[in-house]
């Protein structure tokens, strides 16, 4: 738990070194979407291509943090994936044109290997670089050490890299419009976002093997959620993130980024089609290296405002084995546009028409303790330790939409990940900083020896919390976690520190 208290220190406290923020404005938030590319070494002169995707926040003008993702790419290795945050310090030279910089990242995962290559799961990568800016984006490289303390990868190497920059509207803390009569700011300054969760379904073809050569499974069940942003009225970017939660593929994960446009058919009906590329794999599931291609086609029907309902039929392959299957997809979500910001401070009044949005992240610690004797196929006697991070948005001051991914990080369980939604109670004490919460989660889980059937699992939590301002407070809970279809069973105890800010959007 120190370890945890600590990791969320180092990468939520910067928060206070922002601008003030002053009572009539806010200040906007330069940010970058990050790819890095790592050939690391592996045992046995074994190499694996090490694809990172980083999003940055600019805390002040020397340093970021932000949450991150790394998965294989080349190699032998597909399905080895790490998730956790990142923070990195940076000076600009020649008129802010080049750059220097290095940074830091803790996550935990593994795959493709167990824990007898990642060990208990925890990863470090330290880099030092340098980026050239330009108006296709920022392109840097420079040298990175991607470490395993308790396992078997100890690797330095360059790497390059490529950045999208942005600017994003984040309030810290609890931020409200003004509530009076006004224009509301123009189409013009919009941006048109969505996002869904997904539960897709793999229908596998005869002659497709697994990675220990027995003929795949018919089918993988996939929960995740998907993100897309709008560049203009029809041409969209994508990401989308997937575990397996039903089949005989427990483990198995993809992240996919991708591009696509949509057709509109008649007002509130759209034909979109879009194609991606990403990492994927675990499960035994053969995904080679990792690189895994898809293109899709869907149907989506507004359902008001906000609310869409989607369909999507599509194919999916992994170039260098057999893998692929046709892919079938429902999707709920929501539509959105947030401010796009192109000034340093936005003033509240133009903000009229927009809703506040209150949001709580949490960098969470969790264990597991054994609630079975056969919970796991090794190690059985070890608790298991996890690091990840948890979003709640608040329909009201006392209901939360929540979404959790964590990977373990120590007791051996190497690889094992997981990914739940669900909804939780909020509830003060008496006007006190106290408050109590209690949530309920499903999901998907697997890898690292854990015994959970299919993938599918749930999750109950309860505990208390202390609110110390009105940005940061600190939760601890306890809970249960159980696989209906494995025999996995789990007492959970979970220490986080949270952090709530508002976004803008209508």
């Amino acid at each position: 738990m120190a370890f945890s208290l600590f990791i969320s220190v180092v990468f939520l406290l910067p928060v206070f070194a922002s601008a003030e923020e002053e009572g009539s404005s806010i200040d906007s938030v330069p940010a970058k979407f990050r790819f890095t590319y790592d050939n690391a070494s592996l045992p046995a002169g074994e190499k694996m291509g090490f694809l990172g995707t980083t999003a940055l926040y600019d805390v002040n003008d020397w340093l970021s943090f932000g949450p991150s993702a790394y998965g294989a790419l080349v190699g032998q290795r597909g399905g080895f994936i790490t998730l956790g945050m990142a923070t990195e310090l940076r000076k600009e030279l020649f008129d802010n044109n080049f750059e220097v910089n290095a940074g830091m990242f803790v996550g935990a995962g593994g795959g493709r290997g167990g824990f007898q290559l990642a060990g208990g799961g925890l990863m470090l990568r330290y880099h030092l670089g340098a980026k050239l800016k330009t108006f296709m984006g920022d392109f840097g490289g420079g040298i990175s050490y991607i470490d395993f303390p308790d396992g078997a990868i100890h690797s330095s190497q360059p790497y390059i890299s490529y950045e999208f920059p942005f600017t994003t509207l984040i309030a810290s803390g609890r931020r409200d419009v003004p509530d009076w009569e006004g224009a509301m700011i123009g189409r013009g300054s919009l941006s048109e976002q969505e996002f869904a969760t997904v539960f897709r379904t793999y229908q596998i073809p005869t002659g497709v093997l697994t990675d220990s050569g027995r003929a795949q499974y018919k089918t993988i069940n996939l929960m995740g959620i998907e993100w897309n942003r709008y560049l203009d009225d029809n041409l969209f970017l994508k990401i989308e993130s997937e575990g397996a939660m039903g089949g005989q593929s427990n483990g198995y994960m993809q992240i996919l980024f991708g591009l696509g446009y949509r057709f509109e058919l008649m007002d509130g009906t759209w034909f979109k089609l879009s194609s991606s590329l990403g990492v994927a794999g675990g499960g035994d599931v053969a995904t080679g290296g990792g690189l895994i291609i898809d293109a899709v086609a869907s149907l989506q029907q507004r359902l008001g405002d906000n609310l869409f309902a989607e369909i999507s039929a599509g194919y999916v392959k992994v170039p260098e084995t057999s893998f692929k299957a046709v892919s079938y997809a429902g999707k709920i979500g929501y539509h959105f546009y947030t401010p796009n910001v192109r000034s340093e401070s936005v003033d509240l009044t133009d903000l009229i028409g927009f809703d506040a949005a209150h949001f709580r992240m949490r960098t969470t610690h969790q264990t597991y303790y054994k609630a079975a004797a056969n919970w796991r196929s090794h190690h059985a006697n070890l608790n298991v330790d996890l690091l990840g991070i948890q979003m709640d948005y608040f329909l009201h001051d006392n209901f939360y939409l929540t979404g959790q991914g964590l990977a373990a990080y120590k007791g051996q369980a190497g690889a094992y990940m997981t990914g739940l939604v669900g909804g939780g109670v909020h509830l003060p004490l008496f006007g006190s900083p106290l408050f109590i919460d209690g949530e309920l989660l499903v999901g998907a889980a697997g890898g690292g020896g854990l015994a959970v059937g299919g993938g599918f699992v749930w999750q109950g939590n309860a505990g208390l919390g202390y609110q110390f301002s009105d940005e940061f407070s600190l939760i601890a809970q306890y809970g249960y976690m159980a696989a209906p279809k494995g025999n996995f069973r789990a007492k959970v105890l979970s220490l986080s520190l949270g952090y709530n800010l508002t976004l803008f959007s209508r």
